[in-house]
C-alpha cells in the first residue's frame, strides 16, 4: 500500500477549505455590521444569531458524521457545496428577519458537511495510511483563509452589498467547490469498485485497547472541547481583550500575528514533527495556547508582550487544527472515523457557540485578567487531559 499522501486530493480539498471557510465563516465579521443596519438590529444581536446558528450546527454534528461513513465524505461534500450555495443566496435574498435566521442556520449545517470534519474523514477514505501526513499538509494550506478572505470580502464590499457580497460566493461553492468535492467522490468510488471485497486493505487500527476506548473517548472529546472554549473565548473577544489590558489602538495589530503563528505552526510541524506522535502533539498544542495567555497576563500593558502572546496563542491553535484530525485516528483507527469526527464536532461547535458569550459576561463581571486567569485555567485542565491520555496509550503499549 502507498504511504504517499494523495497530493491531488490535497491540493483540491485546499482550494475548496479556503473558499469554505473564507465564505461561510471569517467573511461573517465583515459583512455583519452592515447586516444589522438593514434588519434594523443592534450589532451583538447579529452576533446572537450566529451563536444560536453555531449551536444548532452542532447538534446536527453527529448526524453528519454518521453520513460520512454511510455514503462517504466526497459525496457529503459535494451536497454541503450544493446546500452552501443555496443558504449563502436564501442569506441574501431573505426578505425578513426569520428568513434570514433560518438562512444562517441553514449556512452553519452547511459548513459541518464542507469543513475540516468533513475534509479529514474523507483524506481517510482515500488513502488511510497517509491520512496523518495528509491532514498536516491540508492544515497548512487551508491555513490562509482567512490571510485570503478578509481582504477579499472588504474589496468586495467596497463595492458591493453584503447581499450582492454573498451571491458571489454563492456562486464559488457552486461553481468551484462542488465540481472538485465530486470529483474527489467519484475517484474515491472508483477505487473501491476497483478492488475486490478480498483485496480491499485492511483498516488502520487505533492504539487503544477496546475497554481503554470509552474512557479515550470521553477524555479526547473533553480535551477538545476545553480547547475549543480557550480558542473561540479568545479569538472572538482579542481585541477588546487587548484594549480592555491597556494596548489600546495597538490592539488591532497585535491580532494580526495570529493567523501568521497558526501557519508557522503547520509548517513547522510539517517539516520537523513528521515522527511525533499526535499524543504529544496534542499536549504541545494544549500548553501553548494557555502557556500564551499566561503570557499576557503577566506582561500586560507590554507590546512585546502582547506580541508573543499573539505568536504563543496561534502557533497553538494552528496546532489544534492537526490534532484533532491526527489523534483519534491514531487511538481509535480508520473504522468509524466520520461517525467519531461528527461527535468530537458537535461538542466543539457547541462550546464555541457559548464561549464567547461566558467570556464577555465574566469580563463584564469580574474584570478582563481575573476572565484570562480563568480561561488560563481551563485550557491548563485539558493539558492534564492529553497528559492521561497519554498515559493511556502507553500502558496499553506495554500490555501488549
Amino acid at each position: 500500500m502507498s504511504k504517499r499522501p494523495p497530493i491531488a486530493a490535497i491540493l483540491a480539498l485546499g482550494v475548496t477549505q479556503i473558499i469554505g471557510y473564507g465564505t461561510l465563516y471569517y467573511s461573517f465579521s465583515i459583512l455583519a455590521p452592515d447586516m444589522a443596519a438593514d434588519l434594523g438590529w443592534p450589532s451583538e444581536w447579529i452576533f446572537g444569531v450566529l451563536s444560536a446558528a453555531l449551536l444548532i450546527g452542532g447538534l446536527t454534528a453527529p448526524w453528519m458524521g454518521a453520513l460520512l461513513d454511510r455514503i462517504g465524505a466526497g459525496r457529503v461534500m459535494t451536497i454541503g457545496s450544493a446546500l452552501a450555495a443555496a443558504a449563502l443566496t436564501g442569506c441574501a435574498m431573505a426578505p425578513g428577519k426569520a428568513a434570514f435566521i433560518a438562512a444562517l442556520i441553514a449556512i452553519e449545517t452547511a459548513a459541518n458537511l464542507v469543513q475540516y470534519g468533513a475534509a479529514f474523514a474523507l483524506l481517510v477514505q482515500i488513502r488511510p495510511e497517509a491520512a496523518q501526513r495528509s491532514i498536516t499538509y491540508l492544515t497548512l494550506i487551508a491555513g490562509f483563509a482567512s490571510t485570503i478572505f478578509w481582504p477579499i470580502t472588504t474589496a468586495l464590499h467596497a463595492e458591493l452589498s453584503w447581499q450582492n457580497v454573498y451571491l458571489v460566493f454563492a456562486a464559488l461553492n457552486l461553481f468551484v467547490c462542488l465540481p472538485l468535492h465530486a470529483w474527489l467522490a467519484r475517484g474515491v468510488g472508483k477505487d473501491r469498485q476497483a478492488v475486490s471485497s478480498t483485496a480491499l486493505p485492511p483498516p488502520i487500527n487505533g492504539v487503544l485497547a477496546p475497554a481503554a476506548r470509552p474512557l479515550g473517548l470521553l477524555l479526547m472529546i473533553t480535551g477538545f472541547s476545553l480547547q475549543s472554549l480557550v480558542s473561540s473565548a479568545v479569538l472572538v473577544h482579542m481585541v477588546p481583550l487587548l484594549s480592555g489590558l491597556g494596548l489600546g489602538a495597538l490592539a488591532s495589530l497585535v491580532g494580526t500575528l495570529f493567523g501568521p503563528s497558526q501557519v508557522l505552526s503547520r509548517l513547522t510541524n510539517m517539516l520537523l514533527g513528521r515522527n511525533l506522535p499526535p499524543t504529544i502533539l496534542a499536549m504541545i498544542a494544549a500548553a501553548l495556547m494557555p502557556g500564551g495567555v499566561v503570557i499576557l497576563i503577566l506582561t500586560a500593558p507590554s507590546i512585546s508582550g502582547a506580541m508573543a502572546f499573539a505568536v504563543v496563542f496561534g502557533l497553538g491553535n494552528g496546532l489544534l487544527s492537526i490534532v484533532t484530525g491526527t489523534l483519534p485516528l491514531m487511538l481509535f483507527g480508520s473504522e468509524g472515523y466520520g461517525k467519531l469526527q461528527g461527535k468530537m464536532m458537535a461538542a466543539r461547535l457547541i462550546i464555541s457557540a457559548t464561549a464567547p458569550f461566558v467570556l464577555a459576561l465574566a469580563m463584564a463581571g469580574i474584570g478582563v485578567t481575573s476572565s484570562l486567569a480563568i480561561t488560563a485555567g481551563t485550557g491548563g485542565v485539558a493539558v492534564v487531559i492529553f497528559v492521561v491520555i497519554g498515559r493511556l496509550v502507553q500502558s496499553d503499549i506495554h500490555r501488549s
